[in-house]
């Protein structure tokens, strides 16, 4: 049977990764036997139980690591991987810790499963930098290019190849307007195997999607706000054909009744498990400059709803006297000493709880905007409006896979994309995933100086 290159190179990365997961899940399996294994006195499992520990552990490890992105080699970086790893590892090995204290019915020693998961954690970025450097030697940077339909959709297309030197090579940028036979020509004559398409309209874009698919070259498609419209739509048979129902989001009762309870549980549990966080928090606020310890803002959530949103203070009591409603700035000078601590660490966001606990807010939905902001968006791009589908949220698709200062349009997409998808199983996805984000800065990184929003239109 003969394999195309796109199938070499799956069963390849694949192979990498199972090598790392054999290698970490080696490893507990050591120290399960070594050490943990010997405290359960009488309860000693048969073989099959000790199997089934270390199997639970790879299984937890390979769905972190996934999740977070730990074995796409070919897209992240080896301080990307490493860093994926990491946390996947402190959470398997967290969640083991105590499936291993119900199992030997008391708190075991923690010193042998962090010395484990420090040696997991070493070869986990030897794994990354010897992934890394093989896959560019056996896997070429695929040659692409890429077709835009305006000046913002090739900065964006272009930021994106470059920024993965290692899996694109880019041959040339083309506009859309040149025409399907004028970029079918230039695709033969370039012998590229892989496109890239910005903001292209649906009329072109669907055919060379098309031609692509027929000579075997990769399509890689930046979506437009109406592909997830349609993402989200409801599949029906109706005369025995297919057709897809666009609708306002409308979810299932019991899983709103099920959100709501997640919520409760939740925050409730992270106001016991912060709080004293919280008051130290508290404490350096009020003795910094014995302003208030807390600031409240208008935001929006469901159906244009406006609440009262609750942080830690972290900027100056006077940071908009002149009335201006603006987000912070990249070393914006308004951020107290103790407000960049409590920023990096995201402890500000904790009194959001009260906000969830209250029903204002959930744990995951789209981040709720000012009003004054929202409406300048709006006033941009009407479609800024469909993020009020759902409830607002502590943290959202815009909050794992964004920054801060990520644009308004690609904000919008990424939380249509939530709502196109809400369910359980994507809540959960998405609140892992913010373990991930937690200690990252960029993810924190502020607006221009010059701006007052993350709107593109103020940087020109």
């Amino acid at each position: 049977m003969k394999y195309n290159s796109q199938q070499k190179r799956q069963a390849m990365l694949f192979l990498f990764g199972l090598v790392l997961l054999a290698v970490n899940t080696l490893l507990f399996g050591v120290l399960w036997y070594r050490y943990y294994r010997n405290q359960m006195y009488i309860y000693t499992f048969f073989a099959k139980g000790d199997i089934g520990v270390i199997g639970l552990f790879g299984l937890l490890y390979f769905i972190f690591a996934r999740l977070y992105g730990g074995f796409d080699v070919m897209f992240h970086s080896v301080e990307e991987l490493s860093y994926s790893h990491l946390v996947a590892l402190v959470l398997s090995c967290g969640m083991m810790y105590f499936v291993t204290a119900l199992l030997i019915r008391a708190m075991p020693n923690v010193v042998p499963m962090l010395l484990m998961m420090l040696c997991a954690a070493v070869a986990a970025f030897l794994w990354a930098l010897c992934a890394k450097k093989l896959t560019l030697k056996l896997l070429r940077p695929r040659p692409t290019v890429l077709i835009y339909d305006n000046r913002d959709a090739r900065e964006d297309g272009e930021a994106i190849l470059k920024s993965l030197p290692s899996s694109f090579m880019l041959l040339d940028s083309i506009s859309a307007e040149s025409g399907k036979h004028v970029i079918r020509a230039r695709l033969r004559e370039t012998k590229a195997r892989a496109i890239m398409l910005c903001g292209v309209p649906s009329s072109i874009r669907n055919d060379l999607v098309k031609y692509c698919i027929d000579n075997g070259i990769e399509a890689y498609v930046r979506p437009n706000i109406g592909d997830f419209l349609i993402k989200g739509a409801k599949q029906l048979q109706l005369d025995n054909l297919p057709v897809l129902l666009c609708q306002r989001s409308s979810p299932a009762i019991w899983y709103l009744a099920v959100k709501r309870i997640m919520d409760i549980v939740l925050s409730l549990l992270a106001l016991v498990v912060f709080s004293p966080f919280m008051l130290v928090t508290a404490v350096a606020i009020k003795l910094y400059d014995g302003g208030p310890i807390l600031y409240k803002q208008v935001r929006l959530t469901k159906d244009r709803k406006e609440f009262n949103l609750y942080k830690f203070r972290s900027m100056r009591v006077d940071a908009e006297k002149d009335g201006v409603a603006r987000l912070a700035r990249e070393n914006d000078d308004r951020i107290t000493p103790v407000g960049k601590i409590i920023r990096m660490v995201r402890i500000d966001e904790i009194p959001q709880l009260f906000c969830i606990l209250s029903g204002a807010m959930s744990i995951v939905g789209p981040r709720p905007e000012r009003p004054e902001i929202a409406a300048q968006y709006e006033r941009e791009m009407p479609e800024f409006a469909l993020r009020l589908q759902a409830k607002a949220g502590l943290t959202g698709m815009a909050q794992v896979y964004g920054k801060y200062n990520t644009t308004p349009y690609n904000k919008l997409q990424m939380d249509l994309q939530y709502i196109g998808s809400m369910g359980i199983v994507t809540d959960l996805k998405i609140i892992f995933a913010t373990v991930k984000i937690l200690f990252q800065p960029e993810s924190t990184e502020g607006v221009a100086q010059s701006q007052t929003t993350a709107s593109r239109n103020e940087e020109k």
